[in-house]
């Protein structure tokens, strides 16, 4: 359903204008059917199973997945598309509307469970081993050999040049360990000399991997995430734990994290230029503020931000922003509607306040 081939977005303003970069760049991997990077490793795992039930019929009687909104989302898709029933497992009240009717539109059994994300992996892995349902969490190697093409892709928007550093939101992990293989296969192959540094962002309310890191990776926790804006990357205990630190280990990489007033900010000051992103992408801008402002990064490294998702799926978290309704939050960039009477007065009164250099 033509996912993939994704806009490298020359964020030129922002870098310029926030961060003093002149090489930044926003991989919109959003921009894809159900808006979010799941779609690639999704229609290689759900064109698998179709296979495979053209080969044995009663093997795999349906899919299914726990999810914080986005991997629900493409599952239901691509499984509509090929005919296939789909089963998510979603917490309950812990999704964007717009994440939760999409696996409803497209017609799967959608479970809402009183639990977090991590209740739910723990209950779908029992009910997949228990029945013929097949697992279709990112555990699966097939998502991952999907969603490394995101990687391949970047290399090839640069003409076969690697960028110095690739930041990407991390929550159960297994994009990070899907990038690495990306980039790894091209310099395999010769296409490429060397491999990125590597940042994983999490957001300050659902931490682990930052934690470990910050403990020179002797021993990794599992903790009970706590509420974030940045939904998706609200999980404890990531399956892909082992993986993720590989792939940082092998390229000399970097956790860091961001508070919720940061991400929100960070999301914002970006939209402010021409973006429109979803909280994820907050996490990762904010964490890339920080690495600017501890010199980390340099002004002329080239450096490719992860955008997971479209933030048209987080408007309700956008809306509240704007209009200063989230509790201690200052909202720095909020830019609320100004309401106005249907008057040329009043109406130009507010573009002079507004616009200060308009007479």
């Amino acid at each position: 359903m033509f996912e993939g081939n994704s806009n490298l977005f020359w964020a030129e303003r922002f870098g310029r204008e926030a961060l003093g970069m002149r090489d930044l760049w926003v991989k919109q991997c959003g921009n894809s059917h159900t808006g979010s990077f799941k779609d690639l490793g999704m229609t290689v795992l759900v064109s698998q199973v179709n296979r495979l039930r053209k080969l044995r019929p009663d093997a795999v009687q349906a899919v299914g997945c726990a999810s914080t909104g986005d991997t629900s989302a493409a599952l239901s898709a691509y499984c509509a598309a090929a005919g296939i029933p789909a089963i998510v497992f979603l917490p309950a009240d812990k999704i964007s509307l717009a994440q939760l009717v999409q696996p409803i539109a497209n017609g799967a059994l959608v479970l809402s469970i009183d639990t977090d994300f991590d209740g739910c992996m723990k209950l779908i892995q029992e009910v997949t081993a228990a029945s013929p349902i097949y697992l279709a969490n990112s555990m699966n190697s097939l998502r991952l050999e999907g969603q490394k093409t995101a990687a391949i892709e970047i290399c090839q928007q640069f003409d076969w040049a690697v960028p110095d550093w690739v930041i990407i939101p991390g929550g159960n992990l297994g994009n990070i360990y899907a990038f690495y293989k990306g980039f790894k296969l091209c310099k395999d192959l010769g296409l490429v000399d060397r491999l990125p540094r590597m940042v994983v962002a999490q957001a300050t309310n659902a931490n682990p991997l930052y934690r470990a890191y910050k403990a020179g990776w002797d021993k990794f926790e599992p903790m009970k995430a706590a509420t974030t804006f940045a939904s998706a990357i609200q999980i404890g205990d990531p399956v892909s734990i082992d993986r993720a630190i590989l792939a940082l280990q092998a390229t000399d990489g970097i956790v860091e994290e961001a508070t919720e007033e940061e991400l929100m900010d960070a999301a914002a000051r970006a939209d402010l230029t021409g973006m429109f992103n979803c909280p994820h992408t907050g996490v990762a801008l904010a964490a890339l503020t920080k690495l600017r402002a501890r010199g980390v990064i340099a002004p002329g490294d080239r450096t490719v931000v992860i955008s997971t998702a479209h933030g048209l799926k987080f408007a309700q978290s956008k809306v509240a922003y704007h209009a200063r309704e989230i509790p201690g939050m200052a909202a720095t960039y909020a830019n609320p509607p100004v309401a106005v009477k249907e008057d040329l007065g009043a109406v130009m009164d507010a573009i002079r306040g507004k616009f200060a250099s308009m007479r």
